[in-house]
């Protein structure tokens, strides 16, 4: 079954915000489905419980992802799940079959990758300059972290804490030099969280930053596409290390660029969601939300 959350989040007046304040409905409200989805509550009972009207209520899902609060709720169902990880391996061994193992476009959002090198690795990251900025996302506010050849950082904000956020990025560095700059983030945060925007002819550049093994494990998760999700098993067997299951689900907890590197397709053997860095709630509406992507 999908774990329950308990979210105390308060719900903010109704009203066209920024994707940003449309989450933090969005997360109360997946927090009640969630508890209560074998029960498969009426959306009285979820406008209800959030203190929204019904059309409140559906007005937010529809701007917010595209799909019905109804299909938003089959969404985020086990049997859902389930029909995700469902050809789980022949994806992936479908992607090691055309040669995506190595950099090139990735990803519905048309990623390209580079590896940082091992050196810049094992010295936190020493002389490299990190430029980073906080911007809206359908998943709440978002920190994203930038070097001259490409993104290398997605995080998210909770209860407003932007310093808790720029410092888990900077403990994954620590020997780095981080400097604001919004201004200089702001046309990746597009790129990233504007469905419009994915486009194979403007590939996203990522420089994926960690050990080698880690990096095996983010370049798998490139590979499952829109859609479809994987388990910690699976990717342990398609990197050559077949009983590292557990080293691999520490691997993608790591992942320092979240949603761009598809952790949260990752789910437990039999459905269930599992552990996710910026909370499980967080990766429902990811899921959730690509759900509508693809009806879109």
């Amino acid at each position: 079954m999908l774990a329950a959350i308990t979210d105390p989040t308060p719900i903010r007046p109704a009203g066209r915000e920024a994707d940003g304040g449309d989450y933090d409905r969005v997360r109360a409200i997946l927090a009640f489905i969630t508890e209560r989805w074998r029960d498969q509550p009426s959306l009285d009972a979820i406008a209800a419980h959030v203190g929204l009207t019904t059309t409140q209520v559906h007005h937010l899902f529809r701007r917010w992802c595209g799909l019905t609060p109804k299909a938003f709720l089959a969404a985020v169902t086990l049997e859902n799940a389930r029909t995700l990880l469902a050809g789980s391996a022949s994806v992936l061994d479908a992607s090691l079959e055309l040669g995506l193992s190595g950099p090139g476009r990735l990803h519905d959002l048309f990623v390209s990758y580079e590896r940082m090198t091992p050196g810049e690795w094992r010295t936190g990251g020493e002389g490299v300059a990190m430029r980073y900025g906080y911007h809206p996302s359908p998943f709440g506010e978002a920190i994203l972290v930038a070097t001259g050849r490409g993104l290398v950082g997605i995080g998210f904000v909770d209860g407003g804490d932007r310093a808790f956020a720029l410092a888990d990025m900077r403990r994954r560095w620590p020997r780095a030099t981080f400097a604001e700059d919004a201004a200089g983030t702001a046309p990746l945060a597009g790129r990233v969280f504007d469905p419009a925007r994915w486009s194979p002819e403007t590939p996203l550049r990522v420089v994926l930053i960690g050990t080698d093994f880690e990096v095996r494990v983010w370049e798998a998760l490139l590979r499952i596409p829109l859609g479809r999700a994987t388990t910690y098993s699976s990717i342990a067997t398609h990197i050559g290390r077949p009983t590292a299951s557990r080293a691999v689900g520490a691997a993608v907890g790591k992942n320092p660029v979240s949603f761009v590197v598809p952790c949260h397709r990752v789910l437990g053997r039999s459905g269930t969601l599992t552990g996710y860095h910026w909370g499980l709630t967080r990766k429902q509406a990811m899921l959730g939300w690509e759900s509508g992507r693809l009806g879109a």
